[in-house]
């Protein structure tokens, strides 16, 4: 089925009736292809044979990053190139209890009253509806705009890679709108940057001693989970150090191992969920089981607020051969319960805004051990060095072959310039549309436009952005009116400017 075919599809599609149809007709198709980090090909490709059917310039990298180049119209043939951009890439979070392939299922959506959301998943409206815009202006033939650089990024949810080796030198547009924002309340202009990084723990192997005969998989689990940088300040659980708090727990009462630890969807997601086989003797069953249940019951006291729904749990496991060794088990989880989670240190310029965050995203067990992933944010690219820093000392006070690395694109901050005539324009039409000032905004989060600033380097840059709630999470939704108010407005600043 052709890129078109697939397109007209949509016609008898769950957002049908919405409006603006000329949008939603693209969210649907994104929400049907599979596109988590990692897993942008399939999308990329649809993204370039779609443009190319319409006649337009399209090619895409060895990333699958896309570059879409469209001619001005309208009268705006000869304005200076205009850089649109969004992220193909989505968070795949699923609510505990859900069966879901997010590498090969398309998304199953609801709308209830102004509300899209996908049934027991999240939704990738994060940036869907942000490249759903993009692809509307690609297509249309009516709205005045300038020459356009469409530029469509892999991988932004995990390090920003893709755009960290994008080929910038292709890029003639100096100004950029950025459709990567989750109000229509205001208008993004500047934000702070993030650096990833990983901590690869070895877990020196070998055979679980006969004496622990007793197996159970320690969860931790109905965790809120969120935004690794929206939702940080929320002072919820991190289900990976709760997992490290509760074999700390167990491990200071009896001699025990772990296998097969694992947790969070991504590094960019408040980690919701983990777990690790631990392995015993038989004759203190009892003994952990009331720990558990005591530690159960402290977590729901500390978390009645944030997470009420937290429960630490253990369920029929089959014994490992191999496991951690006592050492490399403990030492993997000191390091998870004490790289620092949550926030930092807050913005003394902006009152009530986050500085410096850092989020311990995800554990994934390697051939050699176990790997930890974290993602800093700051408004100061030397506070999130300062902290991988500390982390870094940490690490070498761990010992036993721990390492801690960069990992993808050291994105910069993008500082707010008040002298924007981009902000000017977009500010301008965001009264005309919707009747009312903007906020102009200065956000704690961390988007590609510093990369972008650093690297082209685009002079001029603003997000607009849709409401979006409970992103990174399997309670993820947009409001279908929010995108009907601000496509008229998207319209509107382009056709400006000349």
């Amino acid at each position: 089925m052709s890129a078109v075919d697939v397109l007209e599809a949509t016609n008898s599609g769950v957002l049908r009736d919405l409006e603006p149809r000329e949008v939603f007709r693209f969210f649907e198709v994104l929400t049907s292809i599979p596109r988590g980090s990692g897993n942008e090909k399939q999308v990329a490709t649809w993204v370039v044979d779609f443009a190319r059917s319409h006649g337009l310039e399209a090619t895409k990298d060895d990333l699958h990053c896309v570059l879409v180049r469209k001619p001005g119209q309208g009268g705006l043939e000869k304005a200076a190139p205009l850089i649109l951009h969004g992220h193909l890439d989505m968070v795949c979070e699923k609510a505990e209890g859900i069966e879901f392939d997010f590498v090969n299922q398309p998304l199953n959506l609801v709308v209830d009253g102004e509300y899209i959301s996908a049934t027991g998943t999240s939704l990738g409206a994060d940036n869907g509806i942000g490249v759903s815009y993009i692809l509307a202006l690609l297509e249309s033939k009516d709205i005045p705009h300038p020459p356009l650089e469409a530029v469509l990024t892999a991988m932004e949810e995990k390090g920003k890679v893709g755009a960290g080796q994008f080929n910038v030198a292709q890029l003639a547009g100096r100004r950029m709108i950025d459709f990567n924002w989750i109000t229509d309340e205001e208008i993004l202009a500047g934000c702070s940057g993030d650096v990833t990084f990983t901590v690869d723990v070895p877990g020196e192997f070998e055979l679980v001693p006969e004496a622990l005969t007793c197996a159970r998989s320690l969860e931790v689990r109905g965790l809120n989970g969120g935004h690794c940088e929206f939702d940080i300040q929320l002072e919820r659980a991190n289900a990976l150090q709760v997992l490290a708090r509760a074999v700390h727990r167990l491990a200071g009462a009896h001699e025990l191992r772990i296998a097969n630890p694992v947790g969070g969807a991504q590094n960019s997601a408040i980690p919701a969920d983990a777990s690790a086989v631990i392995v015993f003797k038989d004759a203190d069953t009892d003994s952990i089981e009331a720990l558990i249940a005591a530690l159960d019951g402290e977590l729901k006291k500390e978390y009645e607020v944030s997470d009420p729904a937290i429960r630490v749990e253990l369920k029929a496991a089959i014994r490992p051969n191999l496991a951690f060794s006592l050492a490399a088990g403990l030492r993997l989880m000191s390091v998870l319960r004490l790289i620092p989670h949550g926030v930092v240190s807050w913005n003394l310029h902006v009152p009530g805004r986050v500085e410096t965050s850092n989020n311990v995203g995800t554990l994934r067990p390697t051939p050699e051990g176990a790997r930890v992933m974290s993602t800093v944010t700051s408004a100061l690219t030397s506070r999130k060095h300062e902290l991988i820093e500390r982390v870094q000392a940490l690490v070498a006070l761990a010992g036993g072959g721990v390492v801690c690395e960069l990992y993808g694109l050291d994105a910069p901050e993008f500082p707010y310039r008040p002298d924007s005539r981009l902000l000017a324009t977009a500010s301008e039409a965001y009264r005309d549309v919707l009747g009312k000032e903007p906020n102009v905004e200065v956000s704690q989060c961390s988007l590609e436009l510093g990369m972008f600033s650093r690297r082209v380097p685009v002079t001029d840059i603003i997000s607009i952005g849709t409401e979006l709630q409970a992103l990174h999470s399997s309670a993820e939704r947009v409001n279908h009116k929010s995108v009907e108010r601000v496509w008229p407005l998207i319209k509107t600043v382009v056709s400006r400017l000349g």
